[in-house]
């Protein structure tokens, strides 16, 4: 699958960013973002903002996917979003996956790592709260 299959995996701003769907893992997408210019923060590494832009874009891709397997649509809302920076990321290609914790009727709960080189060393880790207003289909 491909993002041209799923354009709603990808917000303006996310592309913007430069965001691209790298590919899929177990249904869920990974996202990456190359080290341009625009989103550079000290030289030769990404900025902050940068990064969690990155996650916050994960956790929503990934969370879209899962709604769509139940074949639900929804608007999504942030409640908050908590980001660790663990190392500095290179201005470099810079990985992001998505786990959702909890799926439930009106909110859930995602992680999210972000890495670079080795997957096992994490940049940047996420925890995000989401509001789910599901949208019910017209009647017809």
């Amino acid at each position: 699958m491909t993002e041209q299959a799923r354009p709603d995996l990808l917000s303006n701003y996310a592309r913007s960013l430069g965001i691209e769907v790298s590919g899929f893992e177990d249904g869920v997408p990974v996202l990456c973002v190359s080290g341009i210019d625009a989103i550079e923060g000290r030289p030769g590494h990404f900025h902050g903002g940068a990064t969690s832009g990155l996650m916050e874009t994960a956790a929503y891709a990934a969370l879209r996917v899962a709604l769509d397997d139940r074949g639900e649509e929804a608007q999504l809302k942030p409640i908050n979003i908590t980001v660790q920076f663990l190392a500095a990321a290179r201005k470099a290609p810079l990985f992001a996956k998505a786990r959702i914790t909890k799926l439930g009727r009106r909110s859930a709960n995602i992680t999210v790592e972000a890495w670079q080189d080795e997957r096992d060393r994490p940049r940047a880790s996420a925890v995000m709260n989401v509001m789910i207003q599901r949208i019910e289909p017209a009647d017809t």
